[in-house]
């Protein structure tokens, strides 16, 4: 059980950094924004007092370390997809990782930005408040199954 836990943890990060990379790609390559942890860390403050859904993030009261808490958060839920996928898929598919798996946790992670996320941000759910919500709905979805890749890429990475 801890080496499942311990695995998830280690896929979780893995997965996570290559969806920063992927950022990186589309940010320097495409000119799209860069992702802003910030207003995900106001909203990840906010929760313990009781507010899930703001019409609009920005006008919530700030905190001053909004930025690191929304990579810190960013990073904690990475993980917590890792250790998922580790109990669901087991030892077994540790060892001989297979992609559907980590596709499919991947893509249903993606409900958790469209159906929380961003509307606790306010931008509606799956972006809908957004002149480009399209656009921002396939990026996500892009996104995600980069996340999905970098979660079997690093379990192939890992001794069996």
């Amino acid at each position: 059980m801890v080496d499942l836990l311990l695995r998830g943890i280690v896929i979780g990060i893995g997965a996570t950094i290559l969806m920063d990379v992927w950022a990186i790609v589309l940010w320097k390559i495409f000119g799209e924004s860069r992702p802003n942890w910030g207003p995900v860390g106001r909203w990840f403050w906010h929760l313990p007092r009781g507010t899930v859904f703001h019409d609009t993030i920005a006008q919530a009261e700030p905190y001053t370390h909004e930025s690191a808490l929304g990579w810190i958060a960013h990073y904690a839920v990475g993980i917590l997809y890792g250790i998922v996928l580790a109990f669901w898929g087991g030892e077994a598919w540790f060892a001989t990782p297979t992609f559907l798996p980590a596709f499919v946790l991947g893509i249903l992670t993606v409900g958790a930005g469209w159906f929380l996320l961003q509307p606790g941000l306010g931008i509606g759910w799956a972006a809908s408040k957004l002149p480009n919500a399209n656009k921002v709905r396939a990026l996500n979805l892009l996104a995600h199954t980069v996340f999905a890749i970098g979660l079997y890429g690093t379990a192939l990475l890992l001794p069996a």
